[in-house]
């Protein structure tokens, strides 16, 4: 993973590059792009205090991190959460965005409905953040976009020109204390849901659950895995039942829009 220090990076010309944050439960990232560049001039993770709570963890890096003050040419905030549904386009409407979500969801005090609309796979993601932290970030920064990390996840795979797009396909985000799953037919998104798993036994689970229930064959069908860094473990284990199973290295790439 491409990572320095904030600090040795050049911020004299912050107005043409991008800048990207990644909100997880146990810490947070922060990528700086140009435009044009595929992987970030800068990367760096800050893990969370476990005695603060989310948004003063929020607020102490913005106090002691000066780049994160610098004008950007664009700003993209994505959040890190198993709570987001998806609808087909043709059948999403704004003003139902609240209802759909809290069908699917347990309504959550302190909670602002989001969504993001993605054109080119014809569906739309609503998601719940923290409304305590939306407002914070929408002081930091009035213009920015907020995103459901689902919504780079999806976009990146659906994207991918390798010849496996012929086929079908599962692509796997681990994060902090949640595994993404995501599957492709060519490509067109044919399945995702996100489950709450710590260990490499419980990813184990719904990946290979979810392998089977989907009918993807063990020997021609591929999986990626992209996410936290301590993967290994169960790249091995899934080696043991699927042949292509492929570290897929890109974050923070994944969240360059």
């Amino acid at each position: 993973m491409p990572e320095r220090a904030i600090h040795k990076t050049d911020f004299h010309k912050s107005e043409q590059s991008i800048l990207s944050i990644r909100l997880g439960a146990d810490g947070f990232s922060f990528s700086v792009y140009h435009p044009f560049d595929k992987q970030p001039a800068t990367f760096l993770y800050k893990e969370t205090t476990p005695s603060l709570t989310f948004i003063a963890n929020l607020q102490q890096i913005f106090s002691e991190s000066d780049f994160l003050s610098f004008p950007y040419e664009q700003i993209n905030i994505f959040t890190v959460s198993t709570r987001y549904t998806i609808l087909p386009l043709n059948l999403f409407d704004e003003q139902q965005a609240e209802s759909v979500f809290h069908y699917n969801h347990l309504k959550k005090d302190n909670e602002i409905i989001l969504y993001n609309v993605l054109k080119k796979n014809e569906i739309a993601l609503i998601f719940g953040m923290d409304i305590t932290t939306y407002q914070f970030l929408k002081e930091q920064y009035p213009q920015t976009v907020f995103y459901s990390q689902a919504t780079s996840f999806i976009e990146y795979f659906s994207d991918s020109e390798k010849d496996e797009c012929l086929s079908k396909r599962m692509c796997i985000c681990l994060c902090e204390k949640s595994i993404d799953i995501c599957c492709f037919e060519h490509k067109q998104l044919i399945f995702i849901n996100s489950f709450a798993c710590r260990h490499t036994e419980d990813c184990m689970y719904y990946i290979l659950h979810t392998w089977k229930q989907l009918d993807l064959d063990q020997q021609s069908n591929s999986l990626y895995i992209t996410g936290t860094p301590d993967k290994q473990e169960l790249i091995n284990e899934l080696k043991r039942y699927i042949s292509h199973v492929i570290d897929a290295d890109i974050h923070p790439t994944i969240h360059k829009r």
